[in-house]
């Protein structure tokens, strides 16, 4: 096996697009489920409506990409509100049910050919780029070392992923450290306890699903800065793919999400690599590429179950805070 491939793929996830993007979508995830106590499973259908919003807004409207990614945004703010309305007062199993069914409902809308000039149906959305590309800054050329070398292009998307999530993190760590934010803690521990103090748990989970769906949608832009949108890309598989980062790295901090979204999509790229290449070296002739890539989900999935069971509260968190028991 070609161990130099291997090692370079590996790194070269650290500061992908993608895992700067689940990071970001994480973050907005522990505002629902880690500070307010909300089982949200509906992550991909924010992440698409951020993603949708931002592409359609350029390529339909010729919009400046950062107008379109304010769209984007305030989309996912008003889907927030709809979907709270007559869910937050749901708990546990019946939110987690209707959340997850309203994203496939999202997604499914962007893939019926009924709006296919403006979503592009099963084939996507590509080429809004040129505004985005216009404001960089960065010189033409290649730039970096070992497998961290990227085009101009390549720089200036992760350098506006890596603002952007520097802004959701301060922003988050400020908000939980606030009065509002304990009131959420309060929240999530016993809602009860905290109508009975005279505060408007409705309103409070309100604001929280809102804010944690504003900064998922900014997870899902970044995700499709330098690519395309396509509706398969925000399946069921990319909410738990965002579950495990969050559960990994800590459900209940603020910079649990950030560790546990790198490791996630390192450890994946790495197996994705490694297991091919021992189908490819005959170690393990049955393995094809395909069924490596799907041996390595089953791995992941085996590992997310481990973490549930052993270490709830994830690499970063409190037990005593947080914990499945609840």
């Amino acid at each position: 096996m070609n161990w130099g491939q291997i090692l370079e793929q590996t790194l070269t996830a650290i500061l992908s697009p993608t895992t700067i993007a689940y990071a970001i979508a994480a973050l907005g995830l522990a505002v629902h489920f880690g500070f307010s106590g909300l089982l949200n499973m509906g992550v991909a259908g924010f992440m698409a409506l951020g993603a949708y919003g931002y592409a359609i807004s350029v390529l339909t409207f010729g919009l400046p990409w950062w107008t379109g990614a304010l769209i984007g945004l305030v989309a996912a703010a008003v889907f927030a509100v709809i979907l709270g309305i007559p869910t937050l007062r749901l708990r546990g199993d019946y939110l987690a049910i209707a959340t997850i069914a309203m994203a496939e409902v999202v997604r499914l809308l962007f893939l019926t050919t009924a709006f296919d000039e403006v979503t592009g149906s099963a084939d996507g959305l590509s080429g809004y780029h040129a505004s985005l590309r216009s404001m960089n800054p960065i010189p033409p050329g290649s730039y970096g070392f070992g497998p961290w070398t990227y085009t101009e292009t390549g720089w200036w998307v992760r350098i506006l992923g890596l603002i952007a999530l520097a802004i959701a993190t301060v922003f988050v760590w400020l908000l939980v450290r606030s009065p509002w934010g304990r009131v959420l803690k309060g929240i999530r521990e016993d809602e009860d306890a905290v109508r009975a103090l005279g505060k408007n748990v409705f309103s409070y989970k309100m604001q929280a699903l809102v804010v944690g769906g504003v900064i998922t949608a900014i997870g899902g832009i970044v995700w499709v800065m330098p690519s395309a949108v396509n509706p398969q890309s925000f399946q069921t598989s990319t909410t738990f793919f965002v579950w495990t980062a969050l559960l990994l790295g800590g459900a209940a901090t603020v910079f649990g999400p950030l560790l546990g979204a790198v490791i996630f999509w390192v450890v994946r790229a790495f197996l994705g690599v490694f297991l091919a290449g021992l189908g490819e070296a005959g170690i393990l002739p049955f393995l094809s590429t395909s069924e490596a890539a799907s041996l390595r989900d089953v791995l992941i999935g085996v590992a997310l179950i481990l973490i549930v069971v052993f270490r709830p509260q994830g690499i970063l968190g409190n037990k005593k805070e947080l914990t499945f028991a609840h």
